[in-house]
């Protein structure tokens, strides 16, 4: 019905933490860590997801995000034989790839501004970054100064208005495509970059891979800047985020209806017909388990994030309900080293299993229009539609079982439990319901 991504559910490793890689890449060695994530993949079928996003890969010093060599695989996870065998054995599984793609800027031991620290005004790349200046200085007492991204000096911003910068991130795009046959990139700082390179990036990736996905980190703004026919498919959906957390602990499920009828409502949504990329934690921000007050909320949380419209993902770990939150500035307690083999499964985790199975199932998820149906502080249902087809999603935030009653969006003939295929009784065009307290339901009607 529609293309790959459409319909995804996605998984989201941070490989370099993931792997319990060193912080820094200083040494000479290549270590296979890459090769520890090859037994993740049939967990992953399992769990059924059908799309890994998996970085930063390219060869950097720190973090990831500061690029030194954008056609090697980062030596302290392996070599690009290694992630090339990765992306075999996903696809033998049914499962995408998609990689980031650090193009706002690089590091500072990457070969351009290597020369630029060599040979000054003589360097034929100092047109490649943003602001390069021999007047000024830095805190690095480089003897001139440069843009940085965020003032972090250890990424260097390059300048968009260079035709060779373009051209040089292109060949690098083809090389993945060719070299790995990666599915799609998910750009680090979208927010950041031109948007006439985010136009031709998108040309010339649908020339090499027809259904080449390209997805953005978009935080603020109008997210239909971004994602539209000419730039990129999809954005982080940092709205919903925000709300998916925080309309829990308040007992205020308004927030998180309201932000998805101004996104998404099937009169006047702004975003409809977009698939937004939906998310409950990631690489930069602290794990759901962490952020939720009441812990029982994990089952109405992945509910929603699920059944809402979006391209829901999994950010590695969470499927347990691991905790870890940012200290200060670092970032560490998000990106744990995981042994696969110590990870124990637990009733989220079943339950993520069965959304994964219920999302494959039913269309209606990916492609239904939505329309709300019943709304107060703790209780929400609403309806994904799909021609005669729909499912009715009902959560409940409150500490306590509630009673429900819910309007069919559609005449119905049959109603069943989505999971366990129970039959639900339907009268006077409405469903009655008891929702256990912090639960969710999924009915399927036809």
């Amino acid at each position: 019905m529609g293309k790959w991504y459409d319909e995804a559910v996605f998984y989201h490793m941070y490989p370099l933490g993931m792997t319990g890689a060193p912080k820094v890449n200083n040494e000479e060695a290549i270590v296979h860590r890459l090769t520890g994530l090859f037994p993740w993949i049939a967990h992953l079928k399992e769990l059924g997801v059908t799309a890994v996003y998996i970085g930063p890969l390219f060869e950097s010093t720190s973090h990831g995000y500061d690029t030194r060599d954008y056609k090697l695989v980062d030596r302290r996870l392996g070599d690009n034989e290694d992630f090339k065998e990765f992306v075999r054995l996903c696809h033998e599984s049914g499962i995408r790839v998609v990689v980031d793609g650090v193009f706002n800027h690089t590091g500072r031991e990457f070969f351009a501004f290597k020369d630029i620290q060599q040979n000054r005004e003589r360097s034929p790349y100092c047109s490649w970054y943003k602001g390069i200046n021999f007047g000024w200085n830095t805190p690095y007492n480089d003897g001139f100064g440069y843009e940085a991204w965020r003032n972090c000096f250890e990424l260097v911003n390059l300048n968009y208005w260079e035709r060779a910068v373009k051209d040089y991130l292109f060949d690098v795009i083809r090389f993945w495509i060719h070299e790995f046959d990666i599915d799609g990139i998910r750009l680090d700082c979208a927010d950041c970059l031109d948007f006439e390179f985010m136009k031709e990036m998108r040309r010339v990736t649908e020339q090499e891979k027809e259904d080449f996905w390209l997805m953005g980190e978009v935080i603020h703004g109008d997210y239909s800047r971004w994602a539209n026919d000419e730039m990129l498919h999809s954005v982080t959906n940092y709205e919903l985020h925000k709300g998916l957390y925080s309309g829990h602990n308040d007992h205020n499920y308004f927030e998180i209806a309201h932000t998805i009828r101004r996104e998404f409502d099937e009169n006047g949504g702004i975003y409809r017909g977009r698939k937004l990329y939906s998310f409950v934690d990631n690489h930069d921000v602290d794990r759901i388990a962490s952020k939720l007050n009441e812990k029982r909320h994990l089952i109405p949380v992945y509910t929603l994030l699920y059944t809402l419209p979006g391209i829901p993902s999994i950010y590695y770990g969470s499927e347990w309900g691991i905790e870890g939150k940012k200290q200060g500035a670092n970032d560490d307690p998000m990106r744990p080293h995981l042994d696969l083999k110590d990870m124990q499964d637990n009733e989220l985790t079943e339950y993520i299993r069965s959304l994964g199975k219920l999302h494959k199932e039913n269309p209606e998820l990916s492609h239904g229009r939505y329309r709300e149906l019943v709304l107060t502080n703790r209780q929400y249902a609403f309806a994904r539609i799909l021609e005669n087809q729909a499912v009715i999603v009902a959560v409940n935030n409150d500490e306590n079982q509630a009673h429900i009653s819910i309007p069919l969006p559609i005449e119905a003939l049959t109603c069943k439990n989505a999971m366990t295929g129970e039959a639900i009784t339907a009268e006077g065009g409405r469903i009655q319901l008891d929702l256990d307290a912090c639960a969710g339901i999924c009915i399927k009607i036809n």
